[in-house]
């Protein structure tokens, strides 16, 4: 199982690294999940023990929100003044969020042949 958490940083680090490398806009954990995605895609299976890293890993996933639940009451009187901005911002970008899925299922359903057409 050490192998497998050593397998999931080290495609982080190798996400963090193109990142700043190539000065891409996305965030290096996320560059790092489109690596170990290929891999996974590549290797056509999730190994079982990788699973049950991924698992734990989620399992305690709660215990990562900490930081930024201390950060947002560090920061409760900006967060305050800039409250009518935070909100159109997370109201825009869920219904853009919605949006997007939906047009992702309607392309994709179209091949399928389970949908109303």
């Amino acid at each position: 199982m050490l192998f497998f958490l050593t397998v999931i940083f080290a495609c982080q680090l190798a996400g963090e690294l193109l990142v700043v490398a190539l000065g891409l806009p996305v965030p290096g954990p996320v560059a790092g999940m489109v690596l170990l995605f290929a891999g996974l895609v590549i290797r056509r299976g999730i190994p079982d023990d990788l699973a049950r890293v991924g698992d734990g890993l989620l399992s305690n996933l709660s215990l990562l929100f900490v930081p930024a639940g201390v950060g947002v009451m560090l920061h409760i009187a900006l967060i305050g003044e800039q409250a009518v901005a935070i909100s159109v911002a997370l109201v825009v970008s869920t219904l853009a969020t919605v949006a997007v899925t939906a047009l992702a299922m309607r392309l994709l359903g179209r091949g399928s042949g389970g949908g109303e057409g």
